[in-house]
């Protein structure tokens, strides 16, 4: 106990713990642009840190892969050569895990998928290049990775990329195991670390075939817009989208299918994909005096413009094309700044003939892209009618009803004869 109290003695007062009191201090504008610059370190700190040991870890299973593949094992040492290895390694690192017989195989299958083609350091190191300027996390610590020496040792057949230690193992084995080409393996990698999809996601999104999906919306980004920016706009819309969270009527109209979406707004702007800001439905705009209503207005953060949506209930009309370049046209001038990129279009209809909007984007000038929807939930007509029980309530209220407007009848003519 006098020890306690000694060194409590020796404390200083700028040591000592105490509560602070609101008087005590004096938060501004300096604290805390300074605090969100803290945490901000911090968690570059954390990710350098995950990064870095996923990196070792799977620069690891490359090259054993690697070496399973150039030193031919299984014709050099016979065909269970994998499973004696696993049995080795195992017996060496008993507390490690990932030296099954399978997961052996797996780096083996992982570094052929990619050793397949000669394109493929190019590709990856294209897709990489496009990432860092979008993505926080590879300029925090892209550089640093790709930079290290042991990735690029002499002797590695095929360079390991560094956007692969951004996604974790078994995200890498799903995207081999399922993926038919190094072009649809990529597409996924990159969007696993762009919207930090989980393995469970990244699953869904394989067998949903999103790979084929995205980007191949009809548009016109390519001829006007800047390269890049025409690359990354094809890049964020679908030819389908799937509103399958929606359930409408039969014969529903766009005021019920904006209302559907926005009430589900969550999802369908997941399914819109990263990146999308709702700002808000039948915007209103001013033009001439006239008041104009925008169905769906979004801005892209990535893109760093607005995103007009237009939804039809109907299969595409010409005639859509000249009216959504209106409100592209009128968004820029009435709402896009100095700092923002040019506005899109968007617009999302039932169905669509490739002629037909090839041939309605002649002329136009503003970057527009036209897709389609399906898989809404159609309620069954029964569910719109009242039920049985319900109908046989309404005509015993109508009987009731019926027979107190008869009473009060007879009632005014007792009063009436009486006087």
């Amino acid at each position: 106990m006098k020890n306690l109290e000694e060194m409590g003695n020796h404390m200083s007062e700028e040591t000592k713990p105490r509560i602070v009191k609101l008087h005590d201090i004096n938060l501004d504008s300096d604290y805390i642009k300074w605090i969100h610059d803290v945490k901000q370190r911090y968690i570059s700190t954390q990710i350098k840190v995950a990064v870095k040991v996923n990196t070792e870890r799977l620069y690891f299973n490359w090259q054993l892969g690697r070496d399973l593949v150039e030193r031919k094992a299984e014709e050099k040492w016979g065909k269970g050569i994998v499973e004696q290895l696993s049995l080795d390694l195992q017996n060496e690192f008993p507390d490690a895990k990932g030296f099954s017989a399978r997961n052996l195989w797996n780096m083996k299958k992982w570094y052929l998928f990619y050793s397949s083609s000669d394109m493929f350091s190019e590709m990856a190191h294209t897709i990489a290049d496009s990432m860092d300027l979008n993505s926080l996390k590879l300029q925090q610590v892209g550089a640093e990775i790709s930079e290290n020496p042991k990735l690029h040792q002499a002797g590695a057949e095929i360079e390991f990329p560094a956007i692969f230690g951004f996604v974790p193992w078994r995200h890498h084995v799903e995207i081999v195991t399922k993926c038919k080409t190094i072009e649809e393996a990529l597409f996924y990698v990159r969007k696993t670390i762009e919207e930090s999809w989980s393995r469970s996601t990244l699953v869904d999104c394989i067998k949903a075939n999103l790979y084929q999906s995205s980007g191949n919306a009809l548009t016109n980004f390519a001829e006007k817009l800047p390269a890049i920016q025409g690359k990354l706009a094809q890049e964020i819309v679908k030819d389908t989208y799937g509103f399958g969270f929606v359930s409408l009527p039969v014969g529903y109209d766009e005021e019920e299918l904006e209302d559907a979406l926005e009430q589900n707004i969550t999802r369908f702007l997941l399914e819109l994909g990263s990146g999308f800001a709702f700002i808000g439905r039948q915007k209103e705009i001013i033009v001439s005096g006239k008041t104009r209503k925008i169905d769906m207005l979004f801005y892209h953060i990535k893109l760093r413009c607005y995103v007009v949506v237009e939804l039809k209930a109907v299969s595409f009309e010409p005639e859509f094309a000249g009216k959504l370049n209106f409100y592209v046209n009128a968004v820029n001038e009435l709402m896009k700044s100095e700092s923002d990129n040019p506005t899109i279009g968007l617009l999302i209809c039932k169905d669509k003939d490739q002629t037909e909007v090839q041939w309605a984007f002649q002329g136009i000038e503003t970057p527009m892209g036209v897709a389609t929807y399906d898989n809404i939930r159609l309620q069954e007509i029964k569910s719109q009618l009242p039920s049985e029980e319900a109908i046989q309530k309404r005509l015993e209220q109508a009987e009731e009803e019926y027979i107190l407007k008869l009473k009060e009848k007879n009632n005014s003519v007792r009063v009436i004869y009486s006087s």
